[in-house]
Parts: structure tokens; C-alpha cells; sequence
């Protein structure tokens, strides 16, 4: 089982605590900044941002990843003793075609969800294509975002997933504590400062869904790949003045900010996009025991070899 690989390992609450906190450093501090910034010097910050070039701003976003991943495997390789194979799943070997699949699945109902809205109203969304600056940003896309995802998966689905799950010895609350600390581990982001904290209902939701996906295929390469397929469609599709990361997409919204219509868009993610995925890959790997694997105890007498 996924959640008892972290058997496998040392889980002195010591070392616990020093690779969240080691590996977290980053969330934390955006969180702070949060509570300690006004609402004016927020708006500041992210102005001053966005006059960084695009391309430029969104590798220093992410370049930061690649050593957090590095530093989350480290710890868990030299402080708990055990194999990344075991943070990424309960089977041999890491199913790479569940990664692509994930990936396909969502950037596929991106582009439809895409084509639908600019069908009904393309007033607002104009064609943002400059050669040279999207191929310099498909490439950093395709070089930089697996190990932001990366780093987010293994430390949300992966190593607190796990290890909350053998204190807790259940996966009801692994699941849910991990989707909530998901949401406001991203409460630094500037559409929550346009939206409001009611945004943090589709941060939480995903964090829902890919944990569902983590523990009903006892693995991550399915939140791996939906996340990367999301964040890619993210950057590359389309850009907004109110996005996390501002880039030089395909199509840019340049009508006036609805925070009640985003945010709308959201909820209907939430509600409608999500069960789909999750009904289409519940199909094709056939999963069962829903309750036991979502909400059942946990034991190191579960940990099987497979």
C-alpha cells in the first residue's frame, strides 16, 4: 500500500520535522509574507513583478524547485533511509505511461474547455503569439516545470501523505489535512489577492483530487502527470494580468477582471472537470474499494512486496 511504504523507512519525529521544515522553508515564508503585507504592499510586490520579462520572471519562479526537490530526495534518501521508489509508489518499478496518460488527459480537457469558452465569446481573448519568446518558453516549460510539480507531489501526495498517514494510521485524514495545506501553501498567489480567499476552494479542491488519484492507484505518477499537463496548459494556453506565473501564451484575456466569474469557472472545475477525470481514469484502471482505500486503516502489517 502506498501510505505504509513509509515503513520502509526511519520515522523519528526529529527527522520528520527537520525535512518539513527543511523542505517546506519556502511556503512557509510566503505565508508570512502574507499575513504581514497589506493589501497595498501586496499589490506593489506583484506589480514590481510583472516588469520583470516574462520568460526571465518565470525561471526565477521555478529554478528554485529543482534544488527543493533535490534537498526533499536527499532527506529522505540519507535522514529516513529509505528509496525514492518508495515515495513515488507501492509497485517495483514507476509506470512512466501513467505519467503521460494523466498529462494527455488533462491538457486535452483544457484545450476543449478552451475552445468552448472562446466559441461563446472571443471578445476578451486575443492572440498573444510572438515566435521566438514561445519557443524560449516551451522550452523552459518542458525543462523546469517537472521539478516544480515535482517537488509539490512528492512533498504534499508523497512524503506528508505518507507520514501523516503512519501517525494517523488512517487516509481520510492524510488526504484531507494534506489537500487543506495544499490550498494555503498557496494563498501567496495573486489571484487570491484579486479573488479572495474563496479561490482557496479550487487550490484545495485539486490538492482533493490528486490525493483521490494518489491513494486509489497507490502511487503518484497520475498526480504527476495531471499536475504537469495543468501547470503546462497554464503557462503556455493562455495568460491573464492576475495569473501566478505571466508568460507569453498563446492567447492573453485582456477584458477586465470578474472575480465573481473566475472564480465561478473555478467552482465549475471543481464541480464538473474533476469527477470527469476521475471517472475516466477509475475506468481504465479499473479501481474498486473506494472506502478502504480512501478512508481505511492504516498498518505496517499491510506492507506487502509486490
Amino acid at each position: 500500500m502506498f501510505i505504509e511504504q513509509a515503513y520502509k523507512g526511519n520515522n523519528a519525529w526529529w527527522r520528520i520535522a527537520l525535512t518539513t521544515l527543511f523542505c517546506t522553508g519556502i511556503f512557509l515564508m510566503n505565508f508570512v509574507l502574507i499575513l504581514m503585507l497589506s493589501p497595498a504592499e501586496m499589490k506593489t510586490v506583484y506589480d514590481t513583478a510583472k516588469n520583470i520579462p516574462n520568460n526571465i520572471g518565470l525561471v526565477i519562479n521555478l529554478l528554485p524547485f529543482a534544488f527543493l526537490l533535490g534537498l526533499l530526495f536527499l532527506m529522505v534518501y540519507g535522514l529516513h533511509k529509505r528509496s525514492v521508489l518508495s515515495l513515488t509508489t507501492s509497485r517495483r518499478k514507476v509506470d512512466l505511461s501513467k505519467i503521460f496518460f494523466s498529462c494527455g488527459l488533462i491538457v486535452l480537457l483544457s484545450v476543449i474547455g478552451f475552445a468552448i469558452t472562446y466559441y461563446m465569446d472571443d471578445s476578451n481573448i486575443v492572440w498573444n503569439f510572438k515566435p521566438f519568446k514561445f519557443a524560449v518558453l516551451v522550452i523552459i516549460s518542458l525543462l523546469l516545470f517537472p521539478f516544480q510539480i515535482g517537488f509539490e507531489e512528492y512533498l504534499f501526495r508523497g512524503y506528508l501523505m505518507q507520514q501523516i498517514g503512519v501517525i494517523a494510521r488512517n487516509r481520510w485524514f492524510p488526504l484531507a489535512f494534506t489537500s487543506v495545506i495544499f490550498g494555503l501553501f498557496h494563498s501567496a498567489n495573486p489571484e487570491v489577492a484579486d479573488m479572495g480567499f474563496g479561490v482557496m476552494a479550487f487550490y484545495i479542491g485539486t490538492g482533493l483530487l490528486l490525493g483521490i488519484m494518489t491513494l486509489m492507484d497507490e502511487s503518484l505518477e497520475l498526480a504527476l502527470g495531471f499536475h504537469l499537463g495543468n501547470n503546462l496548459m497554464a503557462a503556455l494556453l493562455i495568460t491573464t494580468d492576475s495569473s501566478a506565473l505571466q508568460t507569453d501564451a498563446l492567447f492573453r484575456y485582456t477584458g477586465a477582471e470578474n472575480s465573481g466569474q473566475m472564480l465561478n469557472e473555478m467552482l465549475v472545475t471543481i464541480a464538473i472537470t474533476y469527477p470527469i477525470v476521475l471517472f475516466i481514469l477509475a475506468k481504465k484502471y479499473n479501481w474498486k474499494n473506494w472506502r478502504e482505500k480512501l478512508a481505511g486503516k492504516v498498518k505496517k502489517e499491510n506492507l506487502i512486496e509486490i
